[in-house]
């Protein structure tokens, strides 16, 4: 189990941004690594109501489990790694495994953790590299019949994060572009059309 503050920047890219600043960069076509998230929340979608977000993300053979909760600067990221056979559970009967993220869940109001089920996923093609003083990150999502692009910029620091986040979009002429993470757009695709 591991606690980190998550501070990012985002913004939704047109494809050909997306693909100029995969050109700017020079990222390679071996760079791009495949990650798919699976969803989850309880039917009337009480995390999300807190803010919060649960997953489990899958990378090759690895498997975690990460909840996501407002901080007084970005977000709480409590994870906790699955094997195997707690992952097929999750995704096959809703059966998520104690443990930690278990006893943090508990902890909010009107909130059981029997109640959470699985809502579904969605696949990323991710690079990421180091950029000034944080990493960099251009993803193409692909869910439930449609797909978007995007760039993040994960820091430690929120005030020169967004310095050079802003400098980045300006260099390459992106507009700013108010932007959902992934599972809020994943649920506004499945749900709120």
């Amino acid at each position: 189990m591991s606690e980190t503050i998550e501070i990012e920047f985002k913004n939704l890219l047109t494809k050909d941004e997306y693909q100029i600043l995969l050109g700017a960069f020079k990222v390679e076509e071996s760079q791009i690594k495949s990650q798919k998230n699976h969803y989850f929340d309880t039917p009337n979608f009480a995390l999300k109501k807190l803010g919060s977000a649960l997953r489990i993300r899958e990378k090759g053979n690895h498997f975690e489990m990460t909840l996501k909760q407002p901080a007084a600067v970005g977000l709480l990221e409590t994870t906790q790694l699955l094997i195997a056979n707690e992952f097929q559970a999750a995704i096959q009967y809703g059966t998520l495994p104690k443990g930690e993220i278990h006893d943090r869940i508990q902890q909010l109001d009107d909130i059981s953790f029997s109640l959470i089920e699985y809502f579904g996923s969605l696949l990323t093609k991710r690079a990421e590299f180091q950029y000034k003083n944080g990493i960099l990150v251009l993803d193409h999502s692909l869910y439930l019949k449609t797909e978007d692009y995007e760039v993040e910029y994960e820091v430690e620091d929120f005030q020169l994060g967004q310095a050079a986040f802003q400098e980045l979009l300006h260099q390459f002429r992106i507009p700013i572009r108010k932007t959902q993470n992934k599972i809020e757009r994943f649920y506004q695709q499945k749900y709120f059309l």
